[in-house]
């Protein structure tokens, strides 16, 4: 990438955003001494204070909030510049960052990187694994370009892209009675066992609100706030969880997923897309193939 700006600068804007020294080192994987340290360089040179320290972190001083939006404009600038001389033969070159969703690495990240080294092999994907929840706020924060978000019904944010709507299944130990049926309603699923997700949850209260509408107390077994620990739990006969998606490879043989009817009930996978940056062409094309692929892929069977 063109260096137009020293990089300290763009520590400056990390702190900025995360209105804390502590915070920005995590992001960054950098030790909190050495932002510290360079921070008070920029300082030095710039001529005045940039942060004020306070109880909970760091805000920015006045000259601090003018300095702060023409760093982070000449940084657009400087990251849109490198991206046209780096695709000026119209090949998609660079860095991208990709949330997944734990559920769709097995289905998705192995065609993906695939597919990205045939097509564009100067293009670096960067994935990271992680919950809906985190990878929204890596998103908000520009630490990730791309990721795969989940919506409850069609609550789509500006931004996003509905690329698959699940349907919410009952999964259920293969050996169990209930294994053998196609369906099962939901006042039924009231009645078992369940391993739910801890609140708060958008799934966990939208089920609450539900079963709350039809007159119905649902019966939490364990709280478990991942499918594969739901998953696990299920298959040691722990209970009885409710999911959306294919089940995993290693679960097959393990688990039956039974399809909740009266009402059907389903989850959405956006494609959620930062709006911290200006996107590159590598971004743009990534998150094409995605919208291109994920649709096959997630489908639940």
């Amino acid at each position: 990438m063109v260096k137009v700006l020293d990089p300290r600068w763009q520590l400056f804007i990390r702190v900025t955003e995360f209105g804390s020294i502590s915070g920005a080192s995590l992001a960054l994987d950098t030790p909190q001494s050495v932002v510290s340290r360079q921070i008070a360089q920029l300082e030095t040179e710039a001529g005045g204070r940039l942060f004020r320290r306070t109880g909970r972190g760091v805000v920015l001083t006045e000259f601090g909030e003018m300095v702060y939006p023409r760093i982070v404009a000449l940084t657009h600038e400087a990251e849109q510049l490198s991206d046209d001389m780096h695709t000026r033969s119209g090949q998609p070159m660079g860095d991208v960052r990709f949330g997944m969703l734990p559920s769709t690495v097995p289905l998705l990240a192995g065609p993906l990187c695939a597919q990205i080294l045939r097509q564009w092999p100067g293009v670096r994907i960067h994935l990271t694994e992680g919950s809906s929840a985190q990878l929204e706020e890596w998103v908000v924060q520009g630490r990730l370009d791309l990721a795969l978000l989940l919506r409850e019904e069609d609550t789509a944010h500006p931004h996003e892209s509905l690329l698959v709507r699940l349907p919410l299944d009952l999964v259920v130990p293969a050996g169990h009675p209930i294994a053998q049926r196609k369906t099962i309603t939901f006042q039924e699923v009231a009645d078992l066992p369940l391993v739910l997700l801890g609140e708060p949850h958008p799934l966990r209260a939208r089920l609450a609100e539900l079963a709350r509408d039809m007159g119905l107390c649902l019966k939490r077994a364990v709280e478990a706030n991942s499918i594969r620990l739901q998953h696990e739990i299920v298959a040691s006969d722990g209970g009885f969880a409710i999911t959306a998606g294919v089940l995993a490879a290693q679960d097959a043989r393990r688990l039956v997923a039974v399809r909740i009817v009266q009402p059907a009930l389903s989850r959405s996978i956006v494609l959620g897309v930062t709006t911290h940056r200006p996107h590159t062409l590598a971004t743009r094309s990534v998150a094409q193939l995605i919208r291109s692929i994920c649709p096959g892929l997630l489908k639940a069977s």
